[in-house]
């Protein structure tokens, strides 16, 4: 499978990008710039020359010709970037990642973007796509460093049933990572604004926490 990252030059695309790669799936970075995309694409085939990662890289565009395309865009820019390739996402599953958050001071707010969540207003943009939101709670930083396990539960969902299936199989050939159906794309709402919570408790006791949900077994969990 061929899995484009839109924004994919920054640390959650980025971060995405590589541990995808690691898995197995072959990746295009994309960005407004395919410069900056390659730039970063040899940075990262740099850092882990050792894993000859299946990495490439290219302009929006390029990437949003992959089979499944994921949203790692800044949340104000998601909207307009999956527009802006409509056309190319006709009919794919297209996972929104990013979070609608602000720092007022020394605490993280969630924000409420026009339509309730970022995962929404996405798939407002592109009604012709299957959006599903997910990954909305693993730390960057963490995802990008695949010397260590990245462990989380990732919360998944859809008003497609496709779209929550061929998500959740992606996270699920992610090692550490468990993806948990979390309904419809509704739920994106308040998933998307839990992110401010856990970057409050990142802040407070100096870590990067992740989520784990208890009283699953591993065979009912997805």
């Amino acid at each position: 499978m061929h899995i484009g990252v839109l924004g994919g030059t920054g640390p959650a695309g980025s971060g995405l990008a590589v541990r995808l790669a690691s898995a197995g799936f072959e990746v295009v970075i994309g960005s407004r710039s395919k410069y900056r995309a390659l730039e970063v694409r040899d940075r990262l085939h740099a850092k882990w020359e050792e894993h000859n990662l299946p990495l490439n890289a290219g302009d929006n565009e390029t990437a949003a010709a992959a089979d499944v395309v994921v949203v790692a865009t800044p949340w104000d820019a998601a909207a307009e970037t999956v527009s802006e390739v409509a056309g190319q996402l006709r009919g794919k599953v297209v996972i929104s990642m990013a979070n609608a958050l602000a720092k007022v001071g020394h605490e993280f707010q969630p924000l409420v973007p026009p339509r309730g969540s970022v995962a929404a207003s996405v798939q407002a943009a592109v009604p012709k796509s299957l959006v599903a939101a997910a990954m909305h709670h693993v730390p960057a930083k963490e995802l990008g460093d695949i010397r260590h396990p990245c462990i989380s539960d990732v919360l998944v969902c859809s008003d497609h049933p496709s779209a929550t299936a061929t998500t959740i199989d992606i996270v699920s050939k992610l090692p550490d990572l468990r993806p948990l159906d979390a309904g419809e794309l509704s739920n994106a709402a308040p998933i998307e604004a839990f992110a401010a919570v856990l970057l409050q408790v990142n802040v407070k006791y100096k870590t990067r926490v992740a989520i784990r949900f208890t009283g699953l077994d591993e065979v009912g969990a997805s």
